[in-house]
């Protein structure tokens, strides 16, 4: 059996499972843990893809309370006829999100995303357009050296099938996020810092993509750089785990993400500055 793209030993799992069967109760904890495995491991092959998404975001505050946000990303992934990662652009992407920070803890948001899907593996080998519709919350948990966070997002999306057609999916989305400054307590210049989030996806049925309203698991680290208070890189990986009745796919996804917040007020205050500023 080939699992994840490497061979996969089932009887010497099984046999291995099996001798802890009449050993210590530590071990018989690991066999319990060994038969959910196994069921996993007994599903259907997985098709394993290596992708890479770059990405730029974009923050403005408008107010005290109100931000925008511009998100611009493209996904690079091998496809069946084409091994090599980055001869394959599978989506494009953008969009906008109006955030609202209601309190320390709490902040609400709205946006409206455009993607261009292109021989993307999920949802077939030919171009589709899509619009996604959605709206969040996140809950967030400020320690001293970590935050915590938690985020709620029912999405709509209307993509396009083969024929042009729009059908309509509506998705939930539960995420929990960590992030660990490293050589600081906050997040500030110079401050180098761990990131990781758990995130599972559940939508409704549509005929192309199976009976199962399981969507998928995003499970993500990595680390990020502030290079300023204004922006910061992020390097992460994301593995991708998407259950389908035609078989399951696992994305193995690296991305790179520049974050930059009032990049033009920043730029208009320094131009403003070196023309105000007397000659050397």
């Amino acid at each position: 059996m080939k699992i994840a793209g490497r061979k996969f030993h089932v009887t010497k799992w099984i046999k291995w499972c099996v001798s802890l069967k009449e050993s210590s109760f530590y071990n018989k904890t690991i066999l319990l843990i060994c038969i959910g495995l196994s069921s996993i491991f007994l599903q259907a092959q997985t098709t394993v893809y290596k992708q890479f998404s770059p990405e730029f975001q974009l923050n403005k505050a408008v107010s005290q309370k109100w931000a925008l946000e511009f998100d611009l990303n493209s996904t690079f992934s091998n496809i069946p006829s084409e091994d090599k990662v980055f001869k394959t652009v599978i989506q494009g992407a953008g969009m906008v999100m109006a955030h609202y920070h209601f309190s320390p803890r709490w902040k609400f948001s709205s946006s409206l995303a455009y993607y261009l899907n292109n021989d993307q593996p999920e949802i077939g080998q030919f171009q589709s357009r899509e619009w996604r519709l959605a709206v969040q919350s996140i809950y967030y948990i400020n320690r001293k050296g970590f935050t915590l966070s938690t985020r709620m997002r029912p999405e709509v999306r209307f993509v396009t099938n083969e024929s042009g057609t729009y059908h309509s999916v509506f998705r939930y989305r539960q995420m929990l996020k960590y992030i660990q400054p490293i050589n600081s307590k906050v997040l500030r210049q110079g401050t180098i810092y761990f990131v990781s989030s758990e995130e599972l996806i559940f939508r409704s049925t549509y005929k192309s993509t199976g009976t199962h309203h399981f969507d998928r698991n995003m499970f993500v680290f990595g680390g990020g750089y502030m290079i300023n208070d204004d922006t910061q890189i992020e390097l992460t990986y994301t593995n991708e785990f998407i259950p389908r009745d035609s078989g399951d796919q696992l994305n193995n996804l690296t991305s790179f993400t520049l974050v930059t917040n009032n990049l033009f007020s920043n730029i208009h205050k320094r131009i403003k500055k070196l023309i105000s500023s007397p000659d050397d």
